[in-house]
């Protein structure tokens, strides 16, 4: 009976120090196991990358990038742009993209203007308004400023004061001028050697050798020089052909 009991107690003992065994056995593979992972240098869990680092590295495309107060390569850059911005190839670049022309100097377009001027040519009037004096070179006629009588080489025509002066026909401006008796005046080239004087004027809005159009303003009525006093505010109109004065009166519409 004792021996079977012996027996029995040393098969436990066998089974009990078996499944130690075993278990040693598992537990040392498992320590392999991740020995080899570690040696691997790679870890077994999913890195998160750092949100930080992320937001860090994020950067705004180049085009909507924005120069900061103290950012030295900005700066720079501003600088260049400004400067290429005054160069002369950049000025010379707009001015022929978008050519700025003040008004009244623009004679390239006017250059294209017939001035043919002849005798069967009408004019129309430098102003509206009525002849106080007529033109008169074969007669003389009474001047009441001056109080006497003497030949005109022009019309007098009444005008108001700061009313528009436009040029009787397509012309070139020859001369721009003022004297005693009419103030300021323009000279009209209008073609086959026929001009026209438009005088007592002021604020002229053309200068010499402009190209002008038939209505153009020249310039506006001024008051009246002390030749004209009694007279009143007017435009003194005189037409020449070949320097010698005729009468506007036959060329008018």
């Amino acid at each position: 009976m004792k021996e079977k009991i012996s027996q029995l107690f040393k098969d436990k003992v066998f089974l009990v120090l078996l499944v130690l065994g075993l278990l040693t056995i598992v537990a040392a593979a498992g320590v392999i196991t991740v020995q080899r992972g570690n040696g691997g240098g790679e870890s077994p869990y999913l890195e998160v990358p750092d949100q930080g680092d992320m937001i860090a590295e994020e950067t705004v495309p180049q085009e909507t990038q924005v120069a900061v107060a103290g950012d030295s390569n900005a700066a720079q850059n501003m600088e260049e742009e400004m400067q290429e911005a005054d160069s002369p190839k950049a000025t010379a670049q707009q001015e022929t993209e978008a050519p700025a022309v003040k008004a009244g100097t623009d004679k390239s377009s006017a250059k294209s203007l017939v001035l043919n001027f002849n005798d069967a040519t009408r004019m129309a009037w430098p102003v509206q308004g009525n002849v106080i004096l007529d033109y008169s070179m074969e007669s003389t006629i009474y001047f009441p400023t001056l109080d006497q009588y003497k030949c005109n080489p022009g019309l007098v025509i009444q005008g108001d004061v700061s009313t528009p002066v436009v040029a009787p026909a397509n012309a070139k401006v020859q001369e721009v001028g003022s004297n005693e008796e009419i103030g300021s005046y323009v000279v009209l080239n209008m073609g086959n050697n026929y001009t026209a004087v438009c005088g007592q004027l002021k604020e002229l809005q053309v200068v010499e050798n402009e190209y002008v159009k038939e209505g153009q303003v020249l310039g506006y009525v001024a008051e009246p020089t002390k030749y004209y006093s009694v007279e009143g505010a007017n435009v003194f109109f005189e037409l020449k052909h070949e320097d010698k004065a005729i009468d506007p009166l036959d060329h008018m519409q």
